[in-house]
């Protein structure tokens, strides 16, 4: 709360500073919960319709099980479609504040944990004392050279290390690669003095003598490896859209883990998996003669349990490497579970 209280200071208000804290965390709050709600809210409407013999009444005026359960699951598909839309267009904008204890009103200036990923085309370890992701740098950057550049040594050091992604926006233009610019440069002494080097005919280490666009005491160092990839740990996962996971996959400079791939397969089947948690959840109470909510509720918490923890089993089996592929692992969850809730809608349909 101290803190929250100094933020409010800022921003206007503690109320704006709560807004502007908890705000991001309920669209967290929602991709997490999301299916449960709705699972549980199908439930306890149909249960409440048995319950106080509206259903019985419905049935004996010629109206099927299917149609009366028509409207709760096009209510469960909007949140489907909800959540989706929140997990690919919504939460990625939020990511860096997500990751954050208190909010910051001095631009995004709050430093995060850096995890080193070396790239694997042009031979460097990119690490440093922290990311400050809203302004796209690395603070006090310390990048370890594996191949042979004349002059610069093992290792560059730096005051500030800005990320430059390739196209128009490219200080030097659309045709140079993607990299960073390394400001106060410390090691090598008399960068300035040093010669830009290539390897291989590719770009690799530019500095300000032979490069206009370059201030004295900057070096360009090319590389694919984007600063969203030093985020340390995997919530950023969790918050990344299908694009950034497909760039992460198909990004040849970098090492990508086969936990990366089973979510990246996990979200193209996430709407289907959730909509046949929703299915078989008609089970609990279509043909049922239970009608204690409480009962009910218990039913459904015992299939979300076997539904994550079925999901739960093959993601960790295809993201170890163990008998499972990450796309087998990814989709053997919904292989198993569409044909019984489509067996279950038959019923339903039927009944």
């Amino acid at each position: 709360m101290d803190e929250l209280n100094e933020y409010g200071e800022q921003v206007g208000g503690i109320g704006m500073a709560m807004a502007l804290y908890y705000g991001p965390y309920m669209l967290m709050l929602f991709e997490m919960t999301n299916m449960i709600v709705a699972v549980l809210a199908l439930l306890f409407t149909f249960g409440l319709l048995r319950r106080t013999g509206e259903l019985t009444a419905l049935l004996a005026a010629g109206i099927s099980h299917g149609r009366i359960v028509r409207p709760m699951l096009i209510a469960a598909m909007l949140v489907i479609v909800g959540a989706a839309i929140n997990r690919e267009f919504v939460l990625p904008n939020w990511q860096d504040q997500l990751g954050l204890k208190v909010p910051s009103a001095d631009g995004g200036g709050e430093l995060r944990p850096l995890l080193p990923v070396y790239d694997r085309v042009t031979g460097i370890l990119v690490n440093g004392k922290g990311l400050q992701l809203a302004k796209q740098q690395v603070v006090e950057p310390a990048l370890k050279i594996h191949a042979l550049a004349p002059g610069f040594g093992n290792q560059l050091n730096a005051r500030l290390a800005k990320w430059i992604p390739r196209g128009k926006q490219h200080p030097g233009g659309p045709d140079y690669p993607a990299g960073y610019v390394l400001s106060g440069v410390s090691q090598p002494a008399g960068v300035d003095s040093l010669n830009s080097f290539q390897m291989a005919d590719s770009t690799m280490l530019l500095t300000a003598r032979d490069t206009p666009w370059l201030a004295a005491g900057e070096v360009f160092v090319a590389s694919r490896v984007e600063i969203d990839f030093l985020q340390s740990g995997s919530a950023w996962m969790r918050m990344a859209n299908t694009g950034d996971l497909i760039r992460r996959v198909s990004n040849p400079a970098v090492y990508c883990s086969a936990d990366v791939a089973v979510t990246l397969h996990d979200r193209w089947l996430r709407p289907c998996l959730d909509y046949s948690l929703i299915i078989l959840s008609l089970s609990l109470v279509v043909g049922r003669g239970q009608r204690n909510m409480f009962v009910v509720t218990g039913y459904a918490t015992g299939l979300v349990l076997l539904f994550f923890g079925l999901r739960t089993l093959f993601h960790m089996m295809g993201g170890n490497g163990y008998l499972l592929d990450p796309a087998t692992a990814a989709w053997l969850p919904l292989l198993i579970l569409t044909p019984a809730a489509y067996a279950r809608y038959r019923v339903v349909r039927i009944s």
